[in-house]
């Protein structure tokens, strides 16, 4: 069913699937349905609150419409590189971020960019200055592909000394993996030895499941 050209998941399905859950048992359940799930499983959002939902396959899918009109996202697998990224130290401090690691996303429901960096308590929030990271777009228009809520931009300064910036679209749920990595390795006011190897590990892994940006390819392809 349609409204408006953008389709939503039928009222009775999405009641279905909240009154019909059983008592949960031991084990890994969906948080929708109480369905068993292996320990690798997939997420949706909760737009409302924020939060992560561990689901089974059947009801990942009811949200899986990107353009639907719900309360809960579907987060997809998808890890895109951007080998032309561009971004200096200049433009880096006035994004206002203390360290050398963060992920950057966009709330659809207060349409607002945000990010969060690594830190002791887990992670920190600040709202981006919208002039400084237009900026960053404007320099990067590959970036666009970003969808709200689910998935985030991972920016890494892996050399302090030099401002060797990279950047990599991720599924958000990776970025809340890596919030808990940073809580158990953090050590004093930069993180320590054991946290920068922790991020240095963890982006490379990341950075190993990516494809470029489709833009940025056609883009290297063109002699003009």
């Amino acid at each position: 069913m349609t409204t408006g050209g953008r389709s939503r998941v039928p009222m009775a399905t999405l009641r279905r699937v909240r009154s019909a859950r059983p008592a949960t048992a031991p084990g890994e359940r969906c948080e929708m349905c109480a369905e068993p799930i292996a320990e690798q499983h997939q997420h949706v959002v909760d737009l409302e609150t924020r939060t992560l939902m561990c689901t089974c396959r059947g009801c990942y899918l009811l949200f899986s419409d990107h353009e639907a009109v719900l309360r809960y996202r579907a987060v997809p697998d998808r890890y895109v590189s951007f080998p032309g990224f561009v971004l200096d130290a200049a433009a880096w401090d006035d994004l206002q971020i203390p360290v050398g690691l963060v992920f950057v996303f966009r709330n659809s429901v207060q349409d607002k960019v945000v990010a969060f960096y690594p830190g002791p308590a887990g992670a920190t929030e600040s709202e981006l200055p919208m002039t400084s990271w237009d900026r960053v777009m404007a320099a990067n228009p590959a970036l666009g592909q970003l969808r709200p809520d689910v998935e985030a931009l991972l920016i890494y300064r892996s050399d302090r000394g030099r401002g060797d910036f990279r950047c990599l679209l991720v599924p958000i749920d990776v970025c809340y993996e890596l919030v808990g990595t940073m809580r158990t390795t953090w050590r004093g006011f930069d993180g320590g030895q054991e946290a920068r190897a922790a991020m240095d590990a963890f982006f490379a892994r990341a950075e190993g499941r990516s494809r470029p940006s489709p833009a940025v390819a056609e883009a290297d392809r063109d002699p003009s």
